[in-house]
């Protein structure tokens, strides 16, 4: 009788669960997946693995909206960021601090889910503050992309803060996920490590899109804020036995 080899049900089974997770959702599928493959491989082999789901499902989350262009020429600072972020700190994940990149990827699993959980949102900022923000908050968000692998703080509160309307906020993140993943992937390869595990990471993408689906139908059954209200827990829950580790 055929048997599937543990560590790729594992990874299979991953990928499922994150892909469900966005499509209730709408984000959190690199979030997910790194953070639960970290915890059986390094957090530079589970980056790896979520690369191409996480830009195939990200740039269909940014092309879907209705303003892509301006959305973009607004935001282009804090792109710009994210790319040098990425790059001045990809070493942590890439080199031999995997210690490091754990512990890393624990507290910011922490952070964001505490963010999800609370009622205290950042405050609207202006078109003003904006302009000095932006690339700030790309470079800190490029710093945690190549410190850990996942791109969610600060530009997630950050994007929630400038007054975008919902379908509008929803493309903005999608343009923000793209260039983490874009970043993310150069900085990978040019550390060696996306060749051994592009044709995994290209088969992540199958359960993936199936999550994805799977949620998609679940979100229109339930309310979307119980589970993602159990979602930011479960990242707690995963983000304090990273650092426990």
């Amino acid at each position: 009788m055929f048997a599937l080899d543990p560590h790729i049900a594992a990874i299979l089974a991953t990928f499922l669960l994150a892909g469900f997770v966005k499509g209730v959702t709408g984000l959190g599928l690199p979030t997910v997946a790194i953070g639960l493959l970290s915890l059986v491989m390094s957090p530079a082999q589970a980056a790896t693995l979520v690369v191409i789901p996480s830009l195939v499902t990200n740039l269909w989350q940014m092309t879907s909206g209705p303003a892509l262009r301006p959305i973009a020429r607004r935001l282009w600072p804090m792109m710009l960021g994210i790319f040098i972020g990425t790059w001045l700190f990809g070493g942590v994940l890439t080199g031999s601090h995997a210690g490091a990149a754990i512990t890393g990827l624990g507290v910011v699993l922490l952070l964001y889910a505490a963010y999800g959980l609370s009622p205290l949102k950042l405050p609207y900022i202006s078109k003003r503050a904006e302009m000095v923000l932006s690339p700030l908050i790309g470079a800190t968000t490029g710093a945690v992309t190549g410190a850990t692998g996942v791109f969610v703080i600060p530009a997630v509160p950050y994007l929630q803060a400038l007054g975008f309307e919902r379908d509008e906020l929803v493309q903005g993140l999608g343009i923000s996920f793209t260039v983490s993943t874009i970043a993310l992937t150069i900085m990978l390869a040019g550390a060696g490590m996306l060749g051994a595990l592009a044709l995994s990471s290209l088969a992540a993408l199958v359960p993936a899109v199936i999550g994805m689906e799977i949620g998609g139908r679940v979100r229109r059954m339930v309310r979307p804020e119980i589970f993602r209200r159990c979602f930011f827990v479960g990242l707690a829950l995963l983000g304090a036995d990273l650092l426990l580790r």
